[in-house]
């Protein structure tokens, strides 16, 4: 028997315990199955790898730059690139040249024989 405590009694004397464990239940999910919890440390750890490869690209890319803006420093510009800058952006061309333009989009590649009826 329950000793003359009612049903009532009972449910406030679990209530405590019962609602500690579903807080750490919770807890426990998400520190698993969460955003950052440990299933997604695989996706972590490919995002991480995709960036490190963006980044070498991007280190690739700020080296060729700055190699590029030294050569056109005002002190001591590199001629040649100085031409070639000059010439391609503001279009000059002396008199004695001869210019080819060469189309630099990938041309269609050719349509396939029909057979013969």
């Amino acid at each position: 028997m329950t000793g003359g405590r009612s049903p009532l009694h009972l449910i406030k004397r679990a209530a405590l315990p019962a609602v500690a464990l579903l807080v750490i239940v919770n807890f426990a999910g998400y520190a698993i199955a969460g955003e950052n919890g440990v299933l997604s440390l695989g996706e972590y750890r490919h995002a991480k790898a995709e960036k490190a490869m963006v980044l070498v690209a991007l280190e690739e890319e700020r080296a060729r730059l700055s190699h590029r803006a030294e050569l056109l420093d005002p002190q001591r510009a590199d001629p040649d690139l100085a031409e070639e800058l000059v010439r391609r952006e503001l279009g000059l061309v002396r008199p004695d040249e001869v210019i080819i333009e060469i189309d630099e989009a990938p041309a269609a590649p050719p349509a396939p024989p029909s057979p013969a009826h």
